[in-house]
């Protein structure tokens, strides 16, 4: 088997999820604040407030392994909250996931429920800069210089809504 066929069933066998906050238990709460803390603080080297109050009013798309363990993860934010459109914030892949395509089906799924759960929105990001091309290739659009987010460059990127 190749590794790319290998890597693709990888990710068919994940269990994916997507629930408001109040849905999570306190084990899913725990990974998803865990693998936050991992890639954002420690990998990153960033010292920030991870948790700023968005959560509870956002929902958090997860990826499983078969022994339980968040392989992806998402959170899609309402308008008006980080941005006046509809976000997807917070996304990572597991160390272990990394190369597998888990982030490409994460992508395309966190767009398909934001889709459901706001279908009328735009999807603005702010993504690490150097994920332009990552991003362009679902059809997002750089729309702001480049800033700085605790020391990491950074663009806004936007997503139409797909209306006419």
């Amino acid at each position: 088997m190749s590794e790319q066929s290998q890597s693709k069933q990888q990710c068919e066998n994940l269990h994916w999820q997507c629930l408001p906050f109040d849905q999570l238990s306190v084990h899913q709460l725990y990974q998803i604040y865990a693998a936050r803390n991992a890639v954002f603080v420690v990998e990153q080297n960033c010292v920030y407030q991870d948790i700023d109050h968005k959560d509870p009013l956002s929902h958090h798309l997860m990826a499983w392994d078969s022994q339980q363990q968040l392989a992806a993860y998402l959170r899609i934010v309402p308008p008006g909250l980080s941005f006046a459109e509809a976000s997807l914030g917070r996304v990572l892949s597991s160390a272990s996931w990394r190369g597998s395509g888990v982030g490409r089906e994460l992508l395309m799924r966190g767009i398909t429920a934001l889709r459901e759960i706001y279908p009328q929105a735009a999807i603005r990001i702010g993504a690490q800069a150097y994920l332009e091309k990552f991003y362009g290739s679902f059809g997002f659009v750089q729309v702001s210089e480049l800033y700085l987010e605790d020391d990491i460059p950074h663009i806004d990127m936007l997503l139409s809504s797909g209306r006419n």
